[in-house]
């Protein structure tokens, strides 16, 4: 799923402000320490950031102020915590639609930013409405064939992937990769990105042979863009090793879920809800080559995450759950035999 950045107005157009260009400062000070993984120093700028814009209430500031609370969100988000940028989207998007026109395509980032939040959330009825709010915007004023357009099919395909209807969601899989490519060529990493998530879509379909081909030419483009260990590479090899599961290819599978977590680990840290799906996964598949203890440790590892991060009603929890009782279970049988 993909969210859309905002642009940040440019200090240029605060000559003469100091406020608004310490606020600006601010959040660039922020988002460069967010790059760089220190989340703690970048949090503490965006709230610093919005402290000075409280100086002023012109309605430029409001706008600007928009920008800035959906930046903050989204390192809640980048992070897992979903209800703190639950929280700052509402703000924003509250903000934004007394400050912009109700017509305004601006809102529809806010849309769309605000149902990824929500898919991650388990929301997804939530989630549709809003995608296909931001469409109902931006189709007559864009035109079919607009990157932004291709985000929300984008989205709206992996709504559906979440919600196992996998038949309805390859079309709009299909449709984002399609304007993608048109728009940016072949190889852009965003290209890849609806790639990807295409393949996850004929995976649950069962078009294996597809999905394993564009999977490895997806982790091809990222590797050779950001070398092996980034994010990107990390999901796709989660990913590629659910598709090996699925197909019997347990040695490769195994390989792949745990490089992945090991990717993920060192980029998100060891209590992100991203992390625990992955743990989840792999003891999935550890169940089911015997390796009973190794996979209750991870079923343990990923609840902990879930039930902190997540709340004990989401459906990933609730999932890991079953599949940790359903181990329990088996092992309780096999030492009374």
């Amino acid at each position: 799923m993909k969210d859309i950045q905002p642009n940040l107005i440019s200090s240029q157009a605060f000559a003469g402000s100091n406020v608004l260009k310490t606020a600006l400062q601010l959040c660039a000070d922020a988002r460069s320490h967010e790059k760089n993984g220190d989340y703690l120093k970048a949090e503490e700028l965006y709230r610093s950031s919005i402290e000075a814009l409280d100086k002023k209430t012109e309605a430029k500031t409001e706008r600007l102020r928009v920008w800035m609370l959906v930046n903050w969100a989204n390192l809640y988000q980048l992070q897992g915590h979903y209800n703190e940028a639950e929280k700052l989207f509402l703000q924003a998007l509250n903000l934004a639609e007394s400050v912009f026109p109700a017509n305004d395509l601006k809102l529809t980032r806010l849309f769309n930013n605000l149902a990824v939040l929500y898919k991650y959330m388990g929301r997804f009825d939530e989630a549709e409405k809003l995608y296909w709010r931001a469409l109902s915007l931006l189709e007559p004023a864009l035109g079919s064939e607009n990157t932004e357009i291709a985000t929300l099919y984008h989205n709206l395909g992996g709504l559906e992937h979440a919600r196992g209807n996998y038949d309805k969601g390859e079309p709009f899989a299909r449709r984002s990769v399609e304007i993608r490519k048109k728009v940016l060529g072949e190889h852009h990493p965003n290209v890849a990105l609806d790639m990807a998530a295409l393949a996850s879509i004929l995976t649950g379909q069962k078009k294996y042979d597809e999905a394993e081909k564009i999977y490895l030419e997806v982790i091809a483009i990222f590797d050779k863009l950001y070398g092996p260990n980034n994010y990107d590479t990390a999901i796709n090899l989660n990913n590629l090793a659910a598709l090996y599961q699925s197909k019997g290819k347990k040695v490769q599978a195994e390989l792949l879920y745990r490089k992945a977590l090991s990717i993920k680990r060192s980029i998100l840290g060891a209590k992100h809800p991203d992390v625990a799906m992955t743990l989840n996964n792999l003891a999935i598949l550890l169940k089911s080559q015997g390796e009973q203890e190794e996979a209750a440790t991870l079923y343990q590892e990923a609840l902990f995450i879930f039930k902190e991060e997540l709340g004990t009603q989401h459906p990933k929890f609730i999932t890991c759950l079953d599949n940790y009782a359903a181990l329990l279970k088996q092992m309780k049988f096999d030492l009374n035999e």
